[in-house]
């Protein structure tokens, strides 16, 4: 079941980030998880299997000015890597593909790391394809 995820999830949630390799989030994941339930642009989505959260999407909608359609962009996905290749992660992004488009947006792009091939493989087979050129500034806050 795909449902809205909640603060009560953060557990869960840290655990599939910590998959992604993303650890020590305990500190600061809750106040995310609400700040991000309340961004009206934000789904943070996950996907409960006999009352375990065991996949997690957060997909935000973007306005453009210069072009008719908008766009959605996935930051975090994720299946549980002991139940992937099950059909969850087709589910999920068929479902975002569904909000994107009754949000107006004409695509959906994700940022991959290189080294997640399988992940690769994955959104290949779900139609997108790759478009090179990701420029990222760090700045301090």
């Amino acid at each position: 079941m795909i449902r809205d995820a909640k603060i009560e999830d953060w557990k869960e949630v840290m655990q599939l980030l910590e998959q992604l390799d993303y650890p020590n989030t305990q500190s600061f994941l809750k106040d995310k998880i609400k700040r991000l339930l309340h961004d009206p642009n934000e789904e943070l989505l996950v996907y409960e299997h006999n009352g375990k959260v065991i996949a997690l999407i957060s997909i935000h909608f973007i306005p453009q000015i210069a072009l008719e359609g908008d766009f959605a962009r996935i930051s975090y996905f994720i299946v549980d890597q002991s139940i992937r290749s099950k059909g969850i992660g087709q589910q999920i992004e068929k479902y975002c593909t569904e909000l994107a488009q009754k949000k107006q947006c004409d695509r959906i792009e994700v940022h991959c790391h290189a080294s997640r091939e399988e992940a690769h493989r994955f959104y290949a087979r779900q139609g997108y394809i790759e478009s090179p050129k990701y420029f990222i500034k760090k700045i301090c806050y």
